[in-house]
């Protein structure tokens, strides 16, 4: 079996939990899946789709049953993170599949989800599939407070909306991480350093903000990314997310009084990366565009 995409997040913080590398948008370190190896197994997360398998053979390498499986959360409903989800509670016949709640409908159809994603992300629709619906009765929505039993270990679930309304995070506090979703970034582990995320329709600046206040309150040692991989220095990736959050608000605004023209601020941002060579130029002037599209709806809306 090919186990290459396959980690294990370093057990003196984290005990019992692995990564898995899912290749998203045929980019390695782009997105991933985690494990929870314990009592009651969990999946965190599940990619776009594509690639599911690769978290089934991760199940097979770490020796868990997928009758075993008793929890799918997802940490919101955006398809690069639930994508797999119908697919795997296919396979997973015990499992639940828990999110937070203002998102568990589009789980169970998710029509809308599939019709906005392929707006927001255009071409790189391509690179998804089409989720599988999830019945009704397998999908549990999840709120601020709520806690997600595995047995050995709890998740307590966190209202995280400035990146999406329907965005939560676990903190696992035995291991004292958590799983930020896309409330922390996307960070780039090549770099070292964290990217924005803040896409259409619901990105909201000072929501963002206030969750990263809310990861700091919650003061882990841990941070795992879905974009991407394990960060400890928890402290400097809050701060320099920060950081740049309001920087990159602040020049999209200017460039947009100096331009006056949406498409043309949407075209500027792109020829200003230095991830092409990691993510390939039509991955990182895509991802580009949709998050400056997400300031300028924000902007719009105050």
């Amino acid at each position: 079996m090919d186990s290459s995409f396959l980690y294990e997040v370093d057990p003196t913080h984290c005990e019992d939990t692995y990564y898995i590398d899912l290749d998203v948008y045929n980019v390695p370190s782009m997105g991933c899946a985690y494990i929870l190896d314990g009592d009651r197994p969990a999946v965190i997360e599940t990619g776009v789709g594509k690639r599911y398998e690769r978290i089934l053979e991760a199940l097979d390498e770490i020796g868990i049953e997928y009758e075993d499986v008793e929890v799918i959360a997802p940490t919101h409903v955006h398809l690069d993170h639930a994508g797999g989800a119908g697919f795997l509670a296919r396979e997973c016949p015990n499992a639940t599949v828990m999110t937070y709640e203002r998102g568990a409908r589009h789980l169970v159809d998710p029509s809308q989800l599939v019709a906005g994603t392929k707006q927001a992300v255009g071409e790189r629709w391509k690179f998804y599939v089409e989720p599988v619906p999830i019945d009704e009765d397998r999908v549990s929505g999840l709120e601020d407070g709520d806690v997600i039993d595995l047995g050995d270990r709890n998740l307590e679930v966190h209202h995280a909306p400035g990146h999406a309304k329907h965005q939560a995070v676990y903190y696992d506090r035995r291991s004292d991480a958590v799983f930020a979703g896309d409330a922390a970034g996307i960070y780039v582990p090549e770099l070292d350093r964290v990217q924005p995320t803040t896409p259409p329709t619901q990105f909201d600046l000072e929501g963002a903000l206030a969750d990263i206040d809310l990861l700091r309150d919650l003061d882990p040692d841990m941070l795992l990314y879905t974009h991407f991989g394990p960060r400890a220095d928890v402290d400097r990736a809050l701060s320099e997310y920060e950081e740049l959050l309001k920087e990159w608000v602040d020049e999209i605004r200017e460039k947009r009084a100096e331009l006056e023209d949406d498409e043309a601020v949407i075209e500027y941002f792109p020829q200003r990366t230095d991830v092409v060579d990691l993510w390939g130029e039509e991955n990182a002037v895509s991802e580009i565009r949709m998050n400056v599209r997400g300031v300028l709806g924000y902007l719009d809306r105050q």
